[in-house]
């Protein structure tokens, strides 16, 4: 059956197939999942480990390292990175980006680790796997209560996290900055001697009043009745009221008579969370696979105003980060850019063709988008910035299928032919090279789909989304365009004589190539060349920043600086944001509003963001700003400030990336045993680095080496005083850390509770070695210094390992206008000459975005063969022909002399979006090569002109539809250039100036080839 015939024929039966693509595209865009990126599979899991006390190299050596040896036996396994600081492992995980089902691994990584865990000493708390490290939180609230404690705030946020969880998109919803809370029970060292009670004493007579133990049950007639013994505490007041009997002495003693009770919260706190400089709780919001964030947002936001009425006046929920927000705005957006980009081609298919033609052609386009859309929806592709841009760059290039098929039925209708012949006979001509060009066209995307890397999972939709667009094109243009030309088009039966200044233009410069087709090639193959070399002097960037409204502030203080002290500094940065910067307005150029994680790296809140476990001594501060154009001054002036006022504070500030996450641009591991030769070599390279101009924060990831004090307990005396290192340990951690020794149980809270000296105590170092250490055996209490002797003495901060080897990372940031590339250009050099003077056994890798860079482009290059032995299995089966197959090949880098030109001119660069537009590029020119030299056949089979009249007129023939093909892709994508965002700019730019120049040199490129290739002679040749 054939297809064109029947929608003809049939065309209400067509037009009902085109009634259910409208409707059903409408529907199917107002359901689509809406996000702002499409996203990626995060492949890394963290395992941490507590072990209270231990130094790093203790850490490294009895948790971290048999940790390590567990999990690199998974198969999956890229590399493992490990960080051991006091009393902490992280041992973070990565898989090859080739592997996608997670689940399994992860699985198999909890087996790994929990059969290593039976090795770590007595003392660990742990591990913890966390393999949902790569859930984004895309909304974050900051809870502020005025005159409220954390305990109340804390009661409140668990509330809104119930009825958050009851919304259907929403995944999880976890809480931030929550204060622990504890029961403390302090001591006084002097009152306790004076009593002769140990620390010791009183945790044990605590864990023995304080119990949920069944009493049995007893039979009594036919009945069976529970006994239930009291003795766990109730209330405060009843741990106030224990009872406590003093050693040796008859008296007895209300526990509140001798100790402090008192309830708080964790102290020193482990992490806290300020609200635009309030101190608060967060609440971050996730969603789940395939929803709406945008309907969950809206879901949130009715939620939280029907909450909002139920708490008392001071209770404030802020939204500190709300992507539903911002993905609206991005989709509308792009969806004006989409239909920008649509008036446009029609306008250049109406100036073109003419009002009747130019709108027969036009109608392909919404028809075309619309079904696209509806098949997206089956197939589970979401609208995002990547899947919307797809839509605009098929814009120009399935156009071209409705051009062509209109033109052969008018120049057949212009011949004589009936309308029903002439539309069906062009479709049997057409509907093989029309499919090709498509395929081949989509074929030059796939290395994008078929990339193994995450860059690759990113930029996926392209490929998704102009196959399924050219391929409805071919669909629509074989039975919608057809139908209306038979009913609407009207041609005058006229022969078309090529007359025009256009047209002896071309025709004098086609057959002046074609009279000296050594010197064009020669000539074109020079130009080709230049433009290679040339290509070398583009500054190169992996992704451009994102348009986002926000940005990130790092501030990492001294290694070993107390929380209290982090956020000291924090609190006067806020206070200068909050003085200087502010503009609660939102119509400025200053601050909106900041969220600020102090010992944390707070949640995910975009997928490119990788929140580490923090220390004491950092902060992460996200900041908004009404435009993205505010961030630069707003960056300007804190980094002047914190730089003048916080000398000693690392500085890291950071628009948020496009693609893949991308920690320092600029970063050299350095791999060996000893960490003195790593440091040595480290040094050379932070000395290098210093001496370039554009960096920034030059630094290593081990930090300076931190202040520890040691008790070096001596054995002889610790024996005759039978005092055991176990004492020792448990006596200094009661004192100075506190030892939980119990719980009081709430309703459903269980609060520990906490035995510790009092502040004056525990804060005096003086105290230290006058601190009474209890003997278990004896019952005696002896001094710490009877028994020890303390000295100071310093240790690494962290000790970092990369596959179990340790590893020493010199990272840099760099200034505007500054590209890593150069850097590594200046420094990889240097490196390659000092390597051999180093040890055995010692190496250095790039990482930063030279690696992030050389593995995405690495996963494309990877797939290219399989798109060109696609392309070339499409061109011989055409064909059947390898010269013509060989013609086209050759044309694929002519636009590459456009691509460097367009770079230049826009003072763009080179990177990952670059190569995309270089990939698309070989597809529209491929499409242009396979329509011209199928119009060479049939002028040469069909028409039986001679060979050198069949090259010419077929040039002449396709020389408006190959030129408004690429007419309607160059300014198609106008719009996507000028307000879809710096990451956009290097692709289209790419596509445009490229596409110009191939299609002017594949004009007569093409049929110069030809002739050489198949001996077509032009000496004397004379156009007639």
């Amino acid at each position: 059956m054939n297809i064109t015939r029947f929608a003809i024929e049939k065309n209400r039966v067509t037009t009902v197939f085109l009634l259910i693509i409208l409707f059903g595209g409408i529907a199917a865009y107002q359901r689509l999942p809406r996000d702002y990126d499409p996203g990626f599979i995060i492949r890394v899991a963290q395992v941490v480990t507590y072990f209270p006390g231990a130094s790093p190299e203790r850490v490294e050596m009895l948790v971290t390292d048999k940790l390590e040896k567990g999990i690199q036996e998974i198969p999956e396994l890229d590399h493992i990175k490990s960080q051991s600081k006091t009393g902490l492992s992280i041992v973070r995980v990565e898989i090859r980006e080739r592997y996608t089902a997670m689940r399994p691994i992860w699985d198999n990584l909890r087996r790994k680790v929990a059969a290593a865990a039976v090795q770590l000493p007595e003392g660990v708390i742990g591990p913890f796997v966390n393999d949902e490290f790569g859930d984004v939180f895309g909304i974050v609230l900051g809870l502020t209560g005025e005159g409220f404690s954390y305990a109340d705030l804390k009661e409140v946020a668990d509330q809104i996290r119930d009825e958050l969880l009851r919304i259907e998109d929403v995944a999880k919803v976890e809480i931030f900055g929550a204060q622990e809370e504890r029961i403390f029970v302090e001591f006084n060292n002097a009152r306790l001697a004076q009593l002769g009670l140990s620390p010791y004493q009183l945790m044990r007579i605590l864990e023995s009043r304080n119990i949920i133990i069944p009493g049995g049950d007893l039979v009594v007639g036919p009945e069976r009745i529970v006994l239930e013994p009291s003795g766990n505490f109730d209330s405060v007041d009843d741990l106030r009221q224990t009872v406590i009997s003093i050693p040796g002495q008859q008296e007895l003693l209300f526990l509140g008579d001798i100790v402090d009770i008192r309830r708080g919260t964790i102290d020193p706190p482990r992490t806290r969370m300020h609200a635009s400089g309030t101190p608060s709780l967060g609440l971050a919001v996730s969603m789940g696979a395939g929803g709406n964030l945008i309907e969950m947002g809206k879901a949130v936001r009715a939620t939280l105003e029907d909450l909002q009425r139920y708490y008392p006046h001071g209770i404030e929920i802020e939204p500190l980060s709300f992507q539903p927000e911002e993905v609206d705005r991005k989709i509308l957006s792009f969806r004006d850019n989409l239909l920008q980009s649509i008036g446009v081609v029609i306008a250049v298919m109406v100036v073109t063709l003419g009002l009747r033609t130019g709108l027969l052609v036009a109608a392909l386009i919404p028809m075309t988008i619309l079904m696209s859309v509806g098949i997206m929806h089956l197939l589970g592709i979401g609208l995002d910035q990547v899947s919307l841009a797809a839509l605009i760059i098929s814009l120009g290039m399935l156009v071209d299928n409705a051009i062509v098929m209109t033109e052969s039925i008018m120049v057949q209708m212009a011949e004589g032919k009936a309308r029903v012949a002439a539309a069906v006979d062009s479709a049997r001509e057409l509907i093989v090279p029309l499919l090709t060009s498509s395929l081949t066209t989509a074929a030059a995307f796939l290395p994008i789909f078929l990339a193994k890397s995450s860059t690759g999972e990113y930029t996926a939709p392209l490929f998704k989304v102009v196959t399924l667009t050219l391929l409805s094109s071919w669909v629509l243009a074989l039975t919608m365009t057809p139908m209306l030309c038979v009913q609407f088009l009207r041609v005058n039966p006229l022969t078309e004589r090529f007359d025009s200044r256009a047209y002896r233009l071309y025709r004098f410069f086609l057959i002046t190539g074609l009279k000296h087709r050594g010197l064009t090639m020669a000539a074109v193959a020079l130009i080709f060349a230049a433009a290679v070399y040339s290509a070398r002097f583009l500054p190169v960037i992996f992704f451009p920043p994102s348009d986002r409204v926000y940005f990130k502030v790092e501030l990492t203080l001294p290694a070993g600086t107390a929380i209290d002290t982090t956020e000291s500094v924090v609190r006067e940065v806020e206070a200068f944001i909050r003085a200087r910067l502010m503009d609660p307005s939102g119509h400025g150029k200053g601050v909106v509003s900041w969220a600020t994680h102090i010992a944390s790296g707070g949640p995910r809140f975009v997928l490119q963001h990788q929140p580490d476990p923090g220390t004491p001594e950092y902060a992460l501060m996200v900041i908004t700003t009404p435009t993205p154009a505010a961030i630069g001054p707003v960056m300007e002036a804190l980094d002047a400030y914190i730089s003048l006022n916080f000398p000693d504070a690392e500085l890291k500030m950071d628009r948020i990336e496009n693609g893949p996450p991308i920690r320092h641009p600029v970063e050299f591991r350095l791999s060996g045993k000893d960490p003195q030769v790593l440091f040595e070599i480290a040094e050379e390279i932070k000395v290098r680095l210093r001496n370039l101009d554009g960096i920034r924060n030059i630094k290593d990831d081990w930090g300076q080496r931190i202040k520890k004090i040691v008790v070096d307990i001596n054995q002889p005396r610790a024996r005759r005083a039978g005092v055991t290192s176990q004492d020792i340990a448990l006596s200094l951690q009661t004192d100075l850390s506190g030892f939980e020794i119990s719980a009081y149980r709430e309703d459903d809270k269980v609060i520990p509770i906490v035995l510790r000296s009092v502040a004056a105590d525990r804060q005096d170092i003086g105290k230290l070695e006058s601190l009474n250490v209890y003997a278990q055996a004896t019952g005696q209490s002896v001094p710490l210094k009877q028994v020890a002797d303390i000295t100071l003495a310093w240790q690494y901060a962290e000790i970092v390992r990369r596959n179990r080897l340790k590893t020493v990372t010199v990272s840099a940031d760099l200034y505007p206008g500054v590209t890593a590339s150069a850097i590594t250009r200046r420094i990889v050099p240097w490196l390659d000459a000092q390597k051999p003077a180093w040890p055995v056994g010692y190496r250095y890798e790039l990482g930063g975005e030279s690696e992030t860079s050389e593995k995405a482009n690495t996963s494309i290059r990877d797939q290219v063969p399989v798109a060109v032995f696609i392309i070339l299995l499409l061109l011989v089966i055409q064909f059947n022909s390898l010269r013509r197959t060989l013609i086209i090949m050759v044309t694929i880098p002519l636009g590459f002399i456009g691509v460097i030109i367009g770079l230049f001119a826009a003072r763009l660069y080179f990177g990952f979006m670059t190569l995309l537009g270089i990939i698309s590029l070989a597809g529209i020119v491929v499409n242009n090569a396979i329509v011209l030299l199928e119009r060479i056949r049939l002028e040469d089979e069909v028409n039986r002109l001679a060979p050198q009249q069949a090259i010419v007129a077929a040039g002449q023939r396709r020389l408006r539809p190959i030129m408004l093909t690429s007419a309607t892709t160059v300014f198609g994508l106008l719009p996507l250039y000028l307000w879809g965002g710096e990451m956009w700019a290097p692709l289209t730019i790419a596509i445009m100036s490229g596409l110009i120049f191939a299609t002017f040199l594949s004009l007569v490129v093409v049929p110069v080839f030809y002739a050489l290739l198949f001996r077509v002679a032009f000496k004397d040749y004379r156009w007639e």
